[in-house]
């Protein structure tokens, strides 16, 4: 697998812990405004090498999730903001246009200092 997209863990909202309840994660790069921060996984901003789709992989620290749907408006947030909404809910279609569905499994705790990295199946 290829490495597209490769940053570190910033900051974590005060709110993060909801989202995970509900088996959801918010992305937002270093550039997020204030207002979204409390919701968020604050990363460095970094590129996005190529689009990301199904069948690749997102991988938080040395856990890897298999990507199962993108939703349309994703990869251009991911490259413009940082930003997406993961799903880990094995979903193969999402409301929402800047969703990432992954595989459903157990989703690691995310501190400061941990990796999110996209990997493309070649």
């Amino acid at each position: 697998m290829k490495t597209i997209y490769q940053s570190k863990v910033v900051e974590v909202g005060a709110q993060v812990s909801l989202f995970l309840e509900e088996k959801m994660l918010v992305l937002f790069n270093d550039s997020a405004p204030s207002d979204l921060r409390d919701i968020a996984v604050v990363h460095q901003a970094c590129p996005l090498e190529d689009d990301i789709a199904v069948g690749d992989e997102l991988v938080i620290d040395d856990q890897a999730f298999k990507v199962t749907f993108v939703g349309a408006k994703a990869n251009q947030t991911m490259k413009e903001l940082g930003h997406s909404t993961l799903a880990f809910n094995g979903a193969k279609e999402a409301d929402l246009p800047g969703t990432i569905c992954l595989e459903e499994k157990a989703i690691p705790s995310i501190d400061v200092s941990s990796q999110i990295v996209f990997r493309k199946s070649i």
